[in-house]
């Protein structure tokens, strides 16, 4: 029998808020085709996602993974930094 390596799901998004410890508000868009109207249109959710070292700030975009439980609306973690805000 061989073993099959499961892969943790991952999704791209920005941070749109990092004001808690240790944690991170995620915005992830998709686009999704009317049904009807066969018009694209944006839909979004938000996830919070556990971020270990407080090292993600407002507007990075991120991957993040999903995991067990981490408090009772955590169920996602960060994986990478994509790309970081420029500071001004």
């Amino acid at each position: 029998m061989s073993e099959i390596q499961k892969t943790a799901k991952t999704v791209t998004g920005q941070v749109i808020s990092n004001k808690m410890d240790k944690t991170i508000s995620v915005l992830v868009s998709r686009k999704v085709k009317h049904p009807l109207y066969e018009k694209y249109i944006r839909r979004s959710t938000k996830f919070m996602a556990h971020d270990e070292n407080n090292e993600c700030k407002e507007g990075d975009v991120v991957v993040i993974e999903a995991s067990k439980p981490i408090s009772k609306n955590k169920f996602w973690k960060l994986q990478k930094v994509v790309t970081r805000t420029q500071e001004v």
